[in-house]
């Protein structure tokens, strides 16, 4: 098809921003190098800010070149639950209440496994976690896993080695993890219903793959720094921390189950996350900080994704299209580095007649793919956004990111096409 002047100055837009996202890390240099503009330095270094501010200026273009009634009508047209969802869990996930509960059956799980020091909880997080997804949302396990890498590692001084390492094996798990079920992994429900795709399907078509390949990666990285992780005390309990009344934890815990029931709902979920916000307010004694910036900033990203990745059909559909069954495999899991998978599987899920060896390979392809760069999936910039601020001049570095993906890209890759 011969594209449009948008879809061109769009799919130039969303070049620029893949290329802003890797260059992050230089923006937030500049902010520390060059005082005198450090707040746009420091606004442009924002990784969260990238697609919001390229979807921004698309939209002024847009304004300027077809009018205010079709630019208006483009943008009402971009389905924004996503982003909204995301928001919403991640706030409730992030709570004390909740948190408490999933670090306590982390502790728990990890006395079970015999492996020495902070080993034990170590691998648990990367482990169990993102299988925990399957249930309760990938968004969701992203928010309580980083939360947790972050109050047990991150802020006590690890080494930049084992940063990366744990970040790229987390984006990855967390990608494949929410495979057990129909619809925890953005890109699954996708396709779900249109191609009838059940939770007992999923269970035994991906999820027993990617449950090995979650313990392969998670066990790997752990071997891999036994010695710096035998070397810190066992994670434990802060027994000076004051407990949080079980009425409350029980609420807080509906509050997230409601949230998750009713994720494609937005006018109900939104309601919930009201009610939420009014009992956390009514006992702020048992709360820490609510997360809500790190939140906005996240559906901020996300919402410039659905802005800009909604003119990039054109060429994306084609593209894939064009693959046999054996090769869109690979495209996807390539594909999906530079732009979200669950957008690669949407278009799928557009096309008739597709073999069921084709739509097998492009899930699989999608959510392998998922944590080689922070746009592959939607819950990595909630991870970014929660463990950013232990790495050097608060940024990550996309380059660290994907080489420390490649790894347990290759493992989740080797599971879903072999076993």
């Amino acid at each position: 098809m011969t594209p449009t002047t948008i879809q061109m100055i769009g799919a130039a837009l969303f070049a620029i921003a893949i290329l802003h996202t890797f260059s992050t890390k230089y923006f937030e240099h500049l902010a520390h190098t060059r005082p005198a503009h450090a707040g746009l330095f420091h606004l442009l270094g924002e990784v969260e800010v990238v697609f919001g501010f390229w979807a921004m200026v698309l939209t002024i273009a847009m304004f300027f070149l077809v009018g205010s009634e079709e630019s208006i009508a483009y943008i009402e047209s971009r389905n924004f639950t996503e982003p909204l969802f995301v928001f919403a869990i991640m706030v409730i996930a992030g709570t004390r209440p909740i948190l408490r509960t999933a670090s306590g059956l982390v502790l728990q799980i990890g006395r079970l496994i015999p492996l020495p020091g902070a080993a034990a909880t170590y691998f648990t997080v990367l482990a169990f976690v993102p299988l925990l997804g399957s249930f309760i949302t990938e968004p969701a396990a992203m928010t309580l896993g980083a939360l947790i890498l972050r109050d047990q590692f991150y802020r006590k001084g690890i080494s930049s080695r084992l940063m990366y390492a744990t970040l790229g094996v987390l984006f990855v798990n967390i990608s494949i993890g929410g495979t057990l079920t129909h619809f925890a992994a953005p890109p699954v429900l996708m396709v779900a219903s249109t191609w009838e795709w059940n939770t007992p399907f999923m269970l035994s078509h991906f999820g027993w793959k990617a449950a090995i390949a979650v313990a392969i990666n998670a066990l790997g990285v752990t071997l891999l720094f036994r010695q710096e992780l035998a070397a810190r005390p066992p994670a434990g309990k802060d027994e000076s921390a004051v407990p949080v009344p079980l009425l409350l934890t029980l609420a807080h815990l509906l509050f997230l189950l409601g949230v998750v029931v009713f994720a494609h709902h937005p006018a109900i979920f939104l309601g919930i996350f009201l009610f939420f916000l009014g009992v956390a307010h009514a006992y702020a004694q048992h709360q820490d900080r609510l997360i809500l910036k790190e939140g906005l900033l996240v559906a901020f990203f996300l919402a410039g994704l659905v802005v800009l990745g909604g003119l990039q059909q054109w060429w994306l559909q084609p593209l894939l299209m064009s693959m046999s069954s054996d090769a869109v495999f690979i495209g996807a899991t390539a594909l999906t580095a530079v732009t979200d998978n669950a957008a690669l599987t949407y278009l799928g899920s557009l096309v008739e007649g597709l073999s069921d060896d084709f739509k097998y390979a492009l899930v699989a392809g999608a959510v392998t793919g998922g944590g080689l760069t922070i746009i592959a999936n939607a819950p990595n910039p909630a991870g970014v956004s929660i463990l950013k601020s232990s790495f050097t001049d608060e940024a990550v570095n996309p380059l660290g990111l994907l080489g420390a993906a490649l790894i347990p890209t290759l493992v989740a890759a080797l599971a879903f096409r072999f076993l």
